[in-house]
């Protein structure tokens, strides 16, 4: 059975795919709340200037999602995620330019201006890079491409996705006036997420139950001391004072504890899985040779990878 590209529901081989659908589902979940925030009168008064905003925070949450495959994928032991990690890139690919289109509208289309603006505002600039480089990465994120440059040229070329994630982290900070809650916490998330990946470059791609705790404590503290010392620079306050208030969940929930959550959770999906598979498998699964990991932006992946997994 032949498939047809907006066929995005079905597998490789035509077949209704639940992983899929509940990926395309995912991916419209912004638009339904953009939906219900305009029928029940919630969206900001400047509507266009609001869409802006949340296009731009959906493209970046879809980026570390996209980002965070390999490390489910291997700990959960669920090889299909991976052929769900191209639409989830490429998703945030769509969102990042309906981001830069909202912003034209808001513009009133005046092009001159947008391209100053642009030029002279350090964020815009950052912005629109790493939006040239998601371009890059969405339109190389097909069998197509990963034939015509090779395998090893083209994971090389998708390993431009940790500084689109990078920069799009940047773009994101200048745009916050006050509360740093949310982009420390997706700073920290994406900490993780790099740590994972030179941890298993250095140690092999199936880490151990111990190693993943580990590694999330170590980040976790990296993202409270660096919430610290960011808010004591801004409004010029002892970082002490501000790490006092870790624990204090009634006045907030610190970024680094969310970082702190999703690591665990991570480690607990990880022994879970370790516990239910056989003895032998475990054994023959620390024994595999080291394989570099695949780069998961704009979504794409090896072929070799996809027979692998």
């Amino acid at each position: 059975m032949s498939t047809h590209w907006y066929q995005l529901w079905r597998d490789r081989r035509g077949r209704m795919s639940p992983i899929r659908l509940a990926a395309l589902a995912l991916l419209l979940v912004p638009v339904a709340l953009a939906l219900q925030a305009w029928f029940a009168h919630t969206l900001a008064p400047r509507v266009l200037n609001d869409l802006v905003h949340r296009t731009g925070y959906w493209a970046l949450i879809f980026m570390m999602a996209a980002l965070a495959i390999t490390p489910l994928r291997r700990s959960g032991r669920f090889g299909g995620l991976i052929d769900v990690r191209r639409m989830i890139g490429v998703g945030a690919f769509v969102y990042a330019t309906l981001h830069i289109l909202l912003y034209i509208a808001d513009e009133r289309f005046d092009l001159v201006k947008v391209a100053l603006e642009i030029v002279k505002r350090l964020y815009l600039t950052v912005g629109f890079v790493a939006w040239l480089g998601l371009l890059a990465l969405a339109i190389t994120s097909n069998d197509a491409m990963v034939k015509r440059l090779g395998a090893l040229r083209w994971r090389r070329l998708h390993q431009v996705t940790y500084a689109v994630a990078f920069l799009s982290l940047f773009h994101f900070f200048q745009q916050t006036k006050a509360d740093f809650t949310l982009p420390a916490t997706i700073t920290g998330l994406f900490g993780w997420l790099m740590v994972y990946r030179v941890v298993t470059a250095w140690k092999g791609p199936e880490l151990s139950t111990l190693a993943l705790f580990v590694m999330t404590l170590a980040v976790s503290l990296a993202t409270f001391l660096g919430e610290a010392a960011g808010i004591a620079l801004w409004y010029k306050v002892s970082p002490l004072t501000v790490l006092s208030t870790v624990f204090d969940f009634e006045l907030a929930i610190r970024p680094g504890c969310y970082v702190l959550a999703a690591g665990l959770a991570v480690c607990l999906l990880d022994f879970i899985r370790s516990r239910m598979q056989p003895a032998p498998e475990r054994r023959s699964r620390r024994q595999e040779p080291v394989a570099a990991d695949q780069v998961p932006v704009a979504g794409g992946v090896s072929l070799v990878e996809r027979h692998r997994a």
